[in-house]
């Protein structure tokens, strides 16, 4: 019970702490999209595809919005809330350690007639 519980707390720290630094791997910064990185790859597809503009509203744009600005507390707690509960089943284990016992069986030792 205190293993799931343990791995419930982490997987929703991890779930709630993962989004900000993914974004901002992928090029979404609090100072806006990086040049050459996928962020703009996605943006400049983006603009392509809508005549030479980016959707408000669309992935691009509320991906930037959340790399700039974070996730609202609402946002956090249902992904903490995702991640809590990926996180407590993952940390169930039902599995029993293997008992140790020898690889093989001893050497029949012949009996002589």
């Amino acid at each position: 019970m205190k293993k799931t519980v343990v791995s419930a707390v982490i997987g929703g720290a991890l779930a709630v702490a993962a989004v900000p630094a993914t974004l901002g791997a992928l090029g979404f910064t609090t100072a806006g999209i990086a040049a050459s990185s996928v962020a703009a790859k996605m943006m400049s597809a983006a603009a392509v595809a809508n005549g030479g503009g980016v959707t408000a509203g669309g992935l691009v744009a509320t991906l930037q919005s959340v790399g700039a600005a974070g996730l609202s507390a609402s946002s956090n707690v249902l992904l903490g809330s995702a991640g809590s509960v990926v996180g407590a089943w993952l940390g169930r284990s039902n599995k029993k350690p293997e008992e140790e016992g020898p690889e093989e069986d001893p050497p029949s030792e012949e009996v002589k007639k």
